[in-house]
């Protein structure tokens, strides 16, 4: 061979190694380029040995006790366990989120919100995640970690540390709200609470490494969470949306979350709540320059109402009552609450004497005060439904106040806030609200905003949460515009089982989840039957008949007297309830005559056919509760 073949030979090129989900190996390939390199397969990665070790290599891939070559997929040496992911709530629904992430024998899980009831859910309050899985494992909990303090997603802790007692890990505003639910429920004694803050790293356990990055949201302090464990890391972006010029001036780190995808996402689970809408939400700083503007010559009081959590709208509207000279009151339990929580903690900038007390407003001038109030979705007992309906005890709206609704109805409020509208509009105020002005902005991303996230992180699976199913569909098929292979896009669902890890992905089992129904101080005692029961009475009314009878001998001695609530006016319609005795009496004798004496016969009989009577009559079917007293 010739001196110029073989120096054409030491220049032969060999394959280029592939990276596992995007990982970048171009370090790796420097430091060995002048070593003879070949490549082993193993499974869908390729990595790199040099010729010192490819012996060595060899004798690690062969079973000593039949001498065969092994696979390298069926070689322990390159297997790890696989991480299980397992959403309690959040998917398919809006609210109530928590996500369990559990590696061999540890657990940690991120936010435990809760959700508002349904209008068939008739007088509960809260509805809270079912944790019995995270009872089950206690013992394998590490923490619990908190991405925002919006009460979807913080809301339910107090009830989780009544069941199981673990730190919860949480940023400084969300730390703080937090904190004032567990003084509310006696908790915080006993409670390790421990503030993040973004850039810092966690470790919980042994194979959990969590990194705390800055993000973007309608509430201060909002992070994503990359979640490191031997099987791969995930980025839970937690709710964002992409603001370049946010109210406090911090940016999305969008370099950390760049490098973290130069490394390696194994998955990415990306916030889907407009995943139906195109294009870019709007900054929150363009609201600013819309109250500058209602604010200018206004000479009127002006009333707004707005989410009590949007720190940063409150700022806003602080900053343009600074500006045109107006004191400010706070109106609404909720909305004092967050807006003394974040002044103490600084994340509300404005002068010492600018808020004033909410029984001092008669001593100003309506062009000299601002009124901050809760009730921008209409809900019933809400300030700002109470002053419209002239039931509220401190505020009295006039026809010189003008009243800015800065939200947009949540889905199935809508009819809520137009009632509310148009009681302020007949008193005479003037109202101004989403379709008259761009006076909100949406907390969350958009097509092109989930776009950015994609192109960042560059994720093997990809998990879109937080949404209903259709708003899960949606930001898939976003991924998939994005070049995420339709096999790597993982639809789950509340309490299924996923089981990842850098060979493959797929839902296995099933944990318990649901609804926890909270009404008053009981926490689980209401369920679907109680639920039946009082739609039943809410739609139908009740017939309560009461008889005395002779408990020797079975005979009536005093009644039936029929009891109506809820069914038909009584004075109105005596003789249908003349008639409702007839039939009482009719079906006793009936089991007189037949020798039934047991009371709970008695009960059941005389309640159906007494249903069958009155629906004959009325075409109405009312709750029938008999009783029988003996004497």
């Amino acid at each position: 061979m010739t001196e110029e073949n073989l120096e054409n030979k030491s220049k032969k090129t060999y394959p280029k190694t592939t990276r596992p989900y995007n990982k970048r190996n171009t370090n790796k390939t420097k430091n060995v380029k002048e070593k003879n390199i070949s490549t082993i397969k193993t499974g869908t990665v390729e990595s790199v040995e040099t010729t010192e070790n490819k012996k060595l290599g060899e004798k690690r891939r062969r079973n000593p006790s039949r001498g065969k070559r092994v696979s390298p997929k069926n070689n322990k040496l390159f297997q790890t366990s696989k991480l299980k992911i397992i959403p309690l709530g959040g998917l398919h629904e809006v609210g109530k989120n928590i996500t369990v992430f559990e590696y061999e024998n540890e657990i940690i899980v991120i936010d435990c919100g809760l959700s508002f009831p349904e209008d068939d859910m008739l007088g509960i309050d809260l509805v809270i995640p079912d944790i019995t899985y995270l009872e089950r494992n206690v013992d394998k909990i590490k923490g619990l970690v908190i991405t925002h303090g919006h009460e979807d997603h913080i809301g339910s802790v107090p009830y989780l540390l009544k069941k199981i007692n673990i730190p919860i890990y949480a940023p400084k505003l969300a730390a703080g709200l937090i904190r004032n639910k567990l003084e509310e429920h006696k908790l915080l004694r006993g409670t390790k609470l421990i503030e993040i803050i973004q850039g810092q790293t966690i470790h919980l356990g042994k194979n959990f490494q969590v990194e705390i990055i800055r993000s973007s949201h309608s509430i201060p302090d909002s992070v994503m969470l990359a979640i490191t464990t031997p099987a791969g890391t995930v980025l839970h972006t937690g709710d964002f949306k992409v603001d370049y010029t946010p109210i406090d001036g911090k940016l999305m780190d969008f370099g950390r979350i760049a490098e973290i995808g130069n490394q390696g996402v194994l998955a990415l689970m990306s916030d889907s709540t407009n995943a139906e809408r195109k294009g870019f939400t709007m900054s929150e700083s363009s609201i600013g320059e819309v109250f500058d503007k209602l604010f200018l010559h206004c000479t009127k009081r002006i009333v707004v109402a707005t989410f009590a959590s949007n720190v940063h709208r409150v700022q806003q509207i602080v900053n343009s009552a600074v500006k045109y000279n107006r004191k400010i009151a706070v109106c609404g339990r909720s909305m004092i609450n967050m807006i003394e929580t974040a002044r103490e903690l600084g994340y509300i900038d404005c002068p010492e004497n600018i808020f004033i007390d909410i029984d001092l407003i008669n001593k100003y001038t309506d062009e000299q005060l601002v009124i901050i109030t809760t009730g921008s979705q209409g809900e019933p007992m809400s300030a700002l439904t109470r002053m419209a309906a002239g039931d509220h005890r401190k505020v009295k709206i006039t026809p010189n106040d003008l009243v800015i609704i800065s939200a947009t109805p949540i889905p199935g409020n809508e009819k809520f806030v137009s009632k509310v509208i148009d009681d302020l509009m007949q008193i005479g105020a003037e109202v101004v609200y989403s379709s008259l002005e761009t006076i909100h902005v949406s907390g969350h991303a958009c097509q092109e905003e989930q776009k950015l996230i994609l192109a960042l992180t560059r994720p093997k699976y990809f998990i879109p949460v937080h949404g209903e199913y259709r708003q899960l569909i949606a930001h898939s098929e976003t991924a998939q515009s994005m070049g995420i292979d339709k096999e790597n896009i993982i639809m789950m669902s509340n309490g299924r089982v996923l089981e990842i890890n850098e060979e493959n992905a797929q839902l296995t089992t099933s944990v318990p989840s649901g609804r926890v129904l909270v009404d008053g101080l009981g926490v689980g005692d209401v369920g679907s039957i109680v639920l039946r029961d009082r739609q039943h009475l809410s739609q139908d009314g009740l017939i309560v008949i009461v008889l005395t009878m002779d408990s020797s001998t079975g005979e009536v001695v005093a009644g039936p007297d029929v009891i109506s609530r809820g069914f038909v006016y009584v004075r109105e319609s005596e003789n249908l309830m003349d008639d409702v005795k007839s039939v009482v009496r009719h079906e006793i004798k009936k089991c007189e005559e037949r020798g039934i004496t047991d009371w709970a016969t008695i009960k059941s009989t005389t309640r159906e056919n007494l249903r069958d009577y009155i629906f004959m009559k009325t075409k109405r079917n009312p709750m029938i509760i008999p009783i029988i007293m003996e004497v």
